[in-house]
C-alpha cells in the first residue's frame, strides 16, 4: 500500500498530464501527495461550514507544508473568487460597499499588489515564514478580538489604515480575513451589509494578489485547472461541516482550531 501512494504519476497518467500536475503543485507529484492535497480541501470545506471561518486561513498554511507555498495560495485562486463573486452578486450590495468603503478599498489594492510583488521575487523558504507569521497574527487578533468604536467621522480614515494592513497581509499570505472582520463588525453592519461588503472587499483584495501571481509565472493554467478541480472535496467537507454544526460546539471547535493553526504556524516557521 505504501509503494502504491508513493509511486509518481507518469506511469499511470501520462507524462504530459503528470507534468501540468507538477507544475501547478510545484514539485513531482505522486498518489500520496494528491490525497492530502484533496483532504486538505476537505478540511478546510469542513471547518468552513462548522464555523465559518475563511478558507485561506485553514487551507493556505496546511499546503505550505506539503508545497510551495506561492502554490498553495495560487490553488486557493478559483475557490476565493467564485465563492466571494457568489456571494457578492446574491448580496445586491455592490453600490452600498463601492460607496461606502472606497478608501478602504483604494487602499487595499495597492497595497496588496505592491506586497504581492515584493513578495513573489523572495525565496520560497522566506515566503512559508511570512505565510507563517501572518497566520499567528490573525490567530492573535482572533483570540484578543478587540472590540472597536469607530465614529462616522473617522470611517474613512479608519477604513484608509485598514485596508493598508489587511492587503499588506493578503499580499504575503492571502490571509486579509481577521483584522476586516473585526472593523467591519465595529461598524454594525446589518448581516446583509456585512456579508455584501466583505465579498466585495475580498474580491478587491484577491484580484491585485491572482495578477501579480500571473505575472510572476506563478500563477497559470495548470495551477487554474487544479485550483477548479478542488473546488469538489472543498465542497463535499462544507456539506459534512454544516451536517455537523448542530452537533459541535461551536465555542470548543473554534478554541481547538486556534490552537492546531497555532502549530501550523509555528511549524512552517521552524521547517
Amino acid at each position: 500500500m505504501g509503494n502504491v501512494l508513493s509511486t509518481p504519476l507518469a506511469s499511470t497518467l501520462g507524462s504530459d498530464l503528470t507534468s501540468a500536475i507538477s507544475t501547478a503543485l510545484g514539485q513531482s507529484p505522486s498518489v500520496s501527495l494528491l490525497l492530502i492535497v484533496a483532504a486538505v480541501f476537505v478540511l478546510g470545506g469542513l471547518v468552513k461550514g462548522l464555523i465559518g471561518v475563511g478558507l485561506p486561513l485553514v487551507m493556505v498554511p496546511l499546503l505550505s507544508l506539503v508545497i510551495p507555498s506561492p502554490k498553495a495560495i495560487a490553488l486557493m485562486g478559483i475557490p476565493i473568487l467564485l465563492s466571494n463573486v457568489w456571494q457578492a452578486a446574491d448580496g445586491g450590495m455592490v453600490t452600498y460597499a463601492l460607496r461606502r468603503f472606497a478608501s478602504l478599498l483604494v487602499a487595499i489594492v495597492l497595497a496588496t499588489a505592491l506586497t504581492a510583488r515584493l513578495t513573489l521575487g523572495m525565496p520560497v523558504a522566506t515566503i512559508d515564514a511570512l505565510v507563517a507569521a501572518a497566520l499567528l497574527l490573525a490567530v492573535a487578533m482572533m483570540i484578543w478580538n478587540p472590540v472597536l468604536q469607530v465614529s462616522p467621522r473617522s470611517e474613512r480614515r479608519w477604513g484608509a489604515a485598514v485596508g493598508l494592513v489587511s492587503g499588506a497581509m493578503g499580499g504575503v499570505s492571502s490571509l486579509m480575513g481577521p483584522l476586516l472582520i473585526t472593523y467591519l463588525v465595529a461598524l454594525r453592519l446589518t448581516r446583509e451589509q456585512f456579508v455584501g461588503s466583505i465579498s466585495i472587499i475580498y474580491i478587491a483584495g484577491a484580484l491585485p494578489l491572482y495578477v501579480s501571481m500571473a505575472a510572476f509565472h506563478v500563477l497559470g493554467w495548470p495551477e487554474v485547472v487544479m485550483s477548479g478541480l478542488a473546488l469538489a472535496p472543498m465542497f463535499a467537507g462544507m456539506a459534512i461541516g454544516k451536517r455537523l454544526r448542530h452537533r459541535v460546539s461551536e465555542a470548543v471547535f473554534r478554541w481547538l482550531l486556534l490552537g492546531f493553526l497555532t502549530m501550523v504556524g509555528l511549524l512552517l516557521l521552524l521547517r
